[in-house]
């Protein structure tokens, strides 16, 4: 009760913090106690989190740093403008979190070594479970953290030993002969192929070794599962053409810096999508019933291209597909559209010659929808994989394109029928 009480808290304070001005944040975020600033900075958002490193002065920065763990403390200088700001601040920190820290800087941050955590201890493999409870009791004691147990042999990792085999075996037995499995990688490996292993291998950890194999430390699910939150964030950011870096409460003036290139694209293919219309003009005038039912083609098209462009765009994530093997999953979407077509076109067809007395309607909006949605297929499908051929980023701009091919080819098989059968 008092966890989830603590949290609503901790939101709270974000929501406030986020929402404020720049003076009146820093106001407020130099009020707060030592232990909360430093988890709340943790959690703020990325661009707030900057801007408040950047106004914090040099001795508010290090005893914040110091109720960090270095993982954390590391994260955070890496945000810090200015190279020689960092090293003063490293200077003055506790040495044990100094050490740490230093180390940690020295890797990538996209690379497995940027990712790992210093939170374990090594065993040799004859230690005696006793020997390992006591060296386990003087970490937690130190950092305040269980570390995970790793036992090596000749200076090379054999394996994990659990936290709770200690209770399960005599003080005098080695711990040797009862270890667990463990993934590694090494430590210049991106963060693509951390995440690869992690989906491969069902474990709670990952151990990073150097080049000579030796442990330099380990990666933890929870940090894998807050590098995909951020990855999907920045997905969702890049699908609604937004800055990842936008937040809830920005300026009026940052959120119309953020989105309005991609409102003026926008623009430009609803301009090709009316000329398109302005061709049928006179078939509009003669059968204004075809204006009613256009923004059914249109919003059956589109829903059904975005529908294609998210299957799409998790395989591409995933490396399942690319323009070398998409033939098969070109002609499942185009088959797709098929039967989804006849589906919904018939459904729209009834209702068209019923409502309005018209068959041949009917028939006009029942066959476009059957074309529309293997338009929605064809492109929803093929777009996004253009794009990632071509280098960009298939989620940022495939819906557009989407979007404006189904709404120009749909409208010129509509309104193309409606010409031919109805006037």
């Amino acid at each position: 009760m008092v966890h989830r009480k603590n949290g609503n808290s901790d939101q709270e304070k974000i929501q406030r913090l986020s929402g404020l001005n720049v003076a009146a944040r820093m106001r407020l975020f130099r009020q707060l106690p030592g232990h909360q600033q430093s988890r709340l900075l943790l959690m703020l958002p990325s661009e707030i989190q900057q801007a408040t490193l950047r106004k914090l002065r040099n001795p508010e920065l290090v005893e914040l740093l110091d109720y960090l763990d270095p993982d954390h403390a590391t994260d955070l200088l890496q945000k810090l403008p200015g190279k020689k700001r960092r090293e003063q601040i490293l200077e003055n920190l506790k040495k044990s979190i100094r050490e740490k820290v230093e180390f940690l800087l020295e890797f990538h941050p996209e690379s497995a070594a940027g990712l790992m955590d210093l939170n374990y201890i090594q065993l040799a493999s004859d230690t005696t479970f006793q020997q390992a409870a006591e060296a386990m009791r003087e970490h937690e004691a130190r950092t305040g953290k269980i570390p995970t147990l790793l036992v090596e042999e000749d200076g090379l990792l054999i394996g994990e030993l659990p936290a709770h085999e200690l209770a399960l075996h005599s003080p005098k037995s080695r711990v040797g002969r009862h270890l667990k499995h463990l993934p590694t990688l090494y430590y210049h490996e991106n963060k693509n192929k951390v995440i690869d292993l992690f989906k491969n291998n069902p474990h709670n950890k990952v151990v990073v070794l150097d080049a000579d194999e030796s442990i330099l430390g380990v990666i933890y699910s929870d940090d894998i599962i807050s590098l995909l939150n951020k990855q999907a964030a920045k997905a969702l950011y890049d699908y609604a053409g937004v800055r990842q870096e936008e937040d809830v409460f920005d300026s009026a003036r940052r959120k119309v810096q953020s989105r309005y290139k991609w409102l003026i694209i926008n623009l430009g293919t609803a301009f090709l999508a009316a000329w398109v219309i302005s061709l049928f003009q006179d078939t509009i005038d003669k059968v204004l019933l075809l204006a009613v039912y256009m923004p059914v083609v249109a919003g059956m098209g589109g829903n059904a291209g975005t529908q294609t462009l998210a299957v799409m765009v998790r395989g591409i994530a995933l490396k399942e597909i690319t323009l070398k093997n998409c033939s098969r999953a070109l002609i499942n979407e185009i088959l797709g559209g098929v039967f989804n077509g006849l589906i919904i076109g018939i459904i729209v067809a009834l209702a068209a010659a019923i409502w309005n007395q018209s068959p041949l309607l009917g028939v006009v909006l029942g066959v476009s929808m059957v074309a529309n949605l293997i338009i929605a297929g064809f492109f929803g499908a093929i777009i996004p994989l253009i794009l990632k051929r071509l280098g960009n980023d298939p989620a940022t701009s495939a819906s557009i394109f989407i979007t404006t091919a189904t709404d120009v080819f749909g409208f010129l098989v509509f309104l193309g029928l409606g010409t031919i059968l109805l006037t």
